[in-house]
């Protein structure tokens, strides 16, 4: 069980609320109250709008199957676009607009789901807007996002107040920044600029306990690559906030899927599968808040191993598809034999930490699907493939980012720190062998299976030092962990093919690096099952990588 200690934050936020309960009847926190609309705010730029997002590819991610279809119940008005607008007449059901894949949809269903309150949404956005110009409160410039989505939102709610429908303001969800990364004085003054956006919010809105969720900017993307320090910038802005202004929360994001588009592959948007996972992180998080977020767990109804016996421990790590971005729960049974994959192994202890901590487990589980979204990784086939060979007493501890890049691994770090990994691998790694001690067992560190970054084999700067990277990795993690024959077996899938990148050739570089060390294993999965994208493998791709990788360490045994 985690322990809780009051804070001066907490303290002060436990004074508020019980303030803002006292005198705002639509307090966020009222969640027992079934009867009263609950009316959210959705806006930003072209990733709230759902940008190169297409409703057709919605059955393709069978957790959110259905979800292109209206949602009768929940109203919805909408405003998108710059130019050329598109609007709803009045209210109408939730639905897509456009053939646009919007947050608000998963959103919707997640807390249709949880709660039996009646919700509305109110969604304002247009691609390639700043927060210092057109969405700036005091001078908008520009497009004048500011005063237009205030006179929408005010309307809208006009048309409530005709109706006498009770309603109660709930929440504000934000997605944007991208655009003020590229004028440096909006890119500065981020923070600065956000704080009086919600300050004027609420005082334009009449709605002093107003809660905000500022959604990430997503690390995946190609703008998380090569515009890392900009970014970065940004993320410190929105934090200054969320950190300060106690009804204002971070909200995770860069841990959803992203586009893969042509060439090299890499993107600026979610895509569908991104906005669907977009939508559902606010919902998680307001559920959380209001004390309705259903939290799955999966406990070990005996300890598996024997007293005082060895027990032999496996460490995954990587990016997106170590972390299991596009293999979902429900295609299992469709393939052969593989459906006894969704059950509990009782026998295998796992922990883990997936998302860059956005998910961790609490203690040890038996091995099983607990990725978010219904997906999995390849440490499912893995622990099945080394217990159908006759490995016995094994853990599985799992430590991911699908949103980083190898650089964040390494103890250097880049300029973005919040972003570096490393120290957090570490003590990942530290803490399961010492749990594992604690209940008397002799702990082998059998290896540390990573599953070279997907991203960094696309994008020439990183393509370049992956080798470099990844060995220093290696190293320091022998010297900090105190093993100098740690074994790594390191799985690479085909390098990205097009002309950009191609003059290196990082394969080659990476066997040379890794001949010299005799305890670092090369796979080269350069056979997988034939995936229709790059850089993303699917379901059966993923089942497939985990038994190649346990063959692997198999055969060097």
């Amino acid at each position: 069980m985690k322990r809780f200690c009051m804070t001066i934050r907490d303290v002060r936020l436990a004074a508020v609320i019980a303030l803002l309960l006292a005198v705002i009847p639509w307090c966020p926190l009222q969640a027992e109250d079934d009867t009263t609309l609950r009316v959210f705010i959705f806006a930003g730029q072209s990733n709230m709008v759902g940008s190169d997002s297409k409703v057709q590819d919605i059955q393709r991610f069978p957790p959110f199957a259905g979800l292109e279809t209206p949602q009768p119940g929940v109203r919805f008005s909408y405003c998108l676009g710059r130019e050329n607008k598109s609007t709803s007449d009045g209210w109408i059901d939730l639905q897509p607009v456009n053939n646009v894949v919007g947050p608000e949809l998963s959103f919707a269903r997640q807390l249709t789901s949880n709660i039996k309150a009646p919700i509305a949404i109110i969604k304002v956005a247009a691609g390639g807007t700043h927060l210092g110009g057109d969405w700036n409160p005091d001078e908008p410039s520009g497009f004048k996002m500011y005063p237009l989505a205030l006179q929408w939102i005010r309307d809208a709610l006009a048309d409530l107040d005709e109706r006498d429908i009770k309603y109660r303001l709930e929440g504000f969800m934000w997605h944007q920044g991208e655009n003020d990364m590229f004028n440096k004085e909006y890119m500065d003054n981020y923070g600065r600029n956000l704080k009086n956006f919600l300050v004027s919010w609420r005082r334009d809105l009449n709605a002093p306990g107003l809660r905000f969720y500022i959604g990430e900017l997503c690390t995946k993307t190609i703008w998380g690559m090569d515009l890392r320090p900009r970014m970065y910038a940004i993320s410190l802005g929105q934090k200054e906030v969320t950190d300060n202004d106690l009804l204002a929360q971070y909200v995770p994001t860069s841990h959803v899927g992203v586009e893969i588009g042509g060439g090299v592959g890499l993107h600026y948007h979610y895509g569908t599968l991104g906005q669907l996972e977009h939508g559902f992180n606010y919902a998680d998080a307001y559920l959380r808040n209001i004390g309705h977020l259903k939290e799955e767990s999966h406990a070990l109804n005996n300890w598996p191993y024997a007293q005082s016996s060895a027990v032999k421990l496996f460490v995954l790590a990587g990016h997106r598809n170590m972390e299991g971005e596009r293999a979902f729960v429900q295609e299992l049974t469709s393939l052969d034999g593989k459906s006894e994959l969704l059950n509990h192994n009782q026998t295998v202890a796992y922990k883990y930490s997936i998302g860059g901590g956005y998910k961790v487990a609490d203690g040890w589980e038996p091995l099983g699907p607990a990725g978010f979204y219904d997906t999995f990784g390849p440490e499912l086939s893995f622990g099945a493939t080394l217990q159908d060979n006759g490995v016995s007493n094994i853990a599985i501890a799992k430590f991911t980012h699908s949103g980083s890049q190898i650089i964040d691994w390494t103890l250097e770090g880049s300029e973005a720190k919040s972003r570096n990994l490393y120290p957090a691998f570490i003590s990942f790694i530290r803490e399961s062998i010492q749990e594992l001690e604690a209940k008397g067992h002799q702990v082998e560190l059998a290896g540390i299976f990573y599953h070279l970054g997907e991203n960094d084999m696309s994008w020439w700067p990183f393509r370049k030092g992956a080798s470099e990277r990844l060995m220093s990795l290696v190293a320091q993690s022998r010297k900090n962990l105190g093993i100098p024959k740690l074994k790594w077996y390191v799985s690479q899938q085909p390098p990205t093919d097009a002309k950009q990148v191609n003059n290196i050739d990082v394969t080659a570089e990476l066997e040379k690096a890794i001949a010299s060390d005799k305890h670092l294993i090369h796979i080269k999965v350069f056979d997988l099952p034939k995936q229709e994208k790059q850089l993303v493998i699917d379901t059966r791709g993923i089942v497939w990588l985990g038994e190649t990788i346990a063959r692997k360490y198999l055969e060097a045994q």
